[in-house]
C-alpha cells in the first residue's frame, strides 16, 4: 500500500513528461499519456494499481509490499 499523494506524484510526472516528449520527440508519446489516464481510471473501479504493486515490491518510501 501506498499513500495516494505518492500515487498522484507518480502519475503527474508520467503524464507532464509524456506530454512534453510528446511535443518535442514524437507524437507517438501521447499513447504513453491515454496509457496512464487508463491506468489511473481503471485503478479507481478495481482498486488495483499497477505502480503501487511496483513500489511496494521494491520499498520505496512509504510503500508497503501486499500480502
Amino acid at each position: 500500500m501506498c499513500p495516494d499523494h505518492i500515487i498522484r506524484r507518480f502519475a503527474g510526472v508520467f503524464v507532464l513528461a509524456s506530454v512534453a516528449l510528446g511535443m518535442f520527440v514524437h507524437p507517438g508519446w501521447y499513447w504513453f499519456t491515454a496509457f496512464v489516464g487508463f491506468n489511473l481510471l481503471q485503478s479507481s473501479f478495481t482498486k488495483f494499481c499497477p505502480l503501487e504493486r511496483m513500489l511496494g515490491a521494491i520499498g520505496f518510501a512509504g510503500c508497503k509490499r501486499r500480502a
